[in-house]
């Protein structure tokens, strides 16, 4: 029992820091918006494709569409509370 609960805070923190992270790089815009919003040129490999951090982060926030969560983003406030709610919520 203890171990699932040291599992679980662990995924919370990092989830936490994922999103943290996602709010600062995508205030940048450079590169790395790029890269994080999958908009580089190329083919994608065959099979099955990976998950994209954003759709997980957009799962864990509840905002159910990246293209909101890419909104909320550029509100450092608003993405700030969404963080902290998620986090709560997740306890």
């Amino acid at each position: 029992m203890n171990e699932a609960n040291k599992r679980r805070s662990l995924v919370r923190t990092i989830r936490k820091r994922q999103a943290t992270f996602l709010g600062h790089v995508m205030r940048r815009g450079k590169l790395e918006h790029l890269v994080t919003t999958g908009k580089l040129e190329g083919k994608r490999s065959r099979g099955r494709q990976r998950e994209k951090i954003m759709d997980g982060l957009a799962t864990w926030l509840g905002t159910g569409k990246v293209s909101d969560t890419l909104t909320a983003v550029n509100d450092r406030d608003l993405w700030m509370n969404m963080i902290a709610n998620a986090y709560k919520q997740d306890t």
